[in-house]
């Protein structure tokens, strides 16, 4: 796919356009160590591209600030803030709401042209998060707050963190199910929309499985550096929408955190 520089624009104000595009970028602030236990503010900046499944979609390469904020009550940042009712030492138990990149322009592709545009939307649920020896066992089950797909999604993943002196790599697996008023709105053709080559299709609840991985590099305290690869194979409901092409979508990160 050729590569462009874009900011996505879905019906928001420029400025909420801007945050809903730093989605991608929730996996590549690394959790505080122990030994960083009191820090609180993280800042920082990233380069990302992501592509997307949907027919003739170009590449977007976005610049991207990091902004995070954690504390005993909230855990703060871009695309997801939490507020954490209950944490144990093995277990947290969260009030969640997630700024997701899903949808398009009808201009993001000469595919799209007669479609009415998708917007984001802001999810919102709750969440848990269980540490234990194999990693980090998490799960959320979420609603589209603004009721633009009048959607639900739910996502359980599992990841861990591997440590040698200043590297350390974190592999991470997920599967998210998605329910068929999320995919109809984000992957299906309404009756309006059809044109030739372009049927109409209506979407049911599929599951999406995701493969990521991110390498850390700290050349000194509170300074890190990190790479994160993902990729996301959408389930056969959506696979099989005429919107689009291919079966897998990936995103890529190179990005430097300061934590205060």
């Amino acid at each position: 796919m050729p590569y462009r520089t874009r900011y996505p624009r879905y019906g928001f104000p420029a400025h909420l356009a801007l945050v809903a595009a730093m989605g991608a970028s929730a996996a590549w602030i690394p959790s505080a160590s122990a030994r960083e236990a009191d820090s609180r503010w993280s800042l920082g900046v990233a380069v990302a591209t992501a592509d997307k499944v949907y027919r003739d979609y170009d590449r977007e390469v976005l610049p991207l600030p990091l902004v995070s904020y954690e504390s005993d009550r909230f855990s703060l940042g871009i695309p997801v803030s939490d507020f954490k009712f209950y944490s144990g030492r093995t277990l947290s138990f969260r009030l969640r709401a997630r700024v997701a990149n899903d949808g398009y322009d009808a201009d993001d592709s000469p595919f799209l042209a007669g479609m009415d545009d998708r917007k984001l939307s802001v999810w919102a649920g709750g969440a848990i998060i269980w540490s234990t020896a194999l990693g980090n066992i998490s799960g959320e089950v979420l609603a589209d707050a603004l009721g633009n797909s009048k959607g639900t999604r739910a996502k359980v993943q599992i990841d861990r963190r591997f440590a040698a002196g200043r590297f350390a790599v974190t592999p991470r697996l997920a599967a998210e199910w998605v329910d068929d008023k999320y995919v109809d709105y984000y992957y299906g053709v309404r009756q309006s929309e059809v044109r030739t080559g372009r049927p109409f299709h209506e979407g049911t609840s599929t599951t999406n499985v995701q493969l990521g991985v991110r390498v850390d590099y700290m050349p000194v305290p509170r300074h890190l550096l990190f790479l994160d690869i993902g990729s996301t194979r959408v389930g056969s409901s959506i696979e099989d929408s005429p919107l689009v092409d291919t079966s897998s979508q990936t995103t890529l990160g190179l990005g430097y955190v300061h934590r205060f």
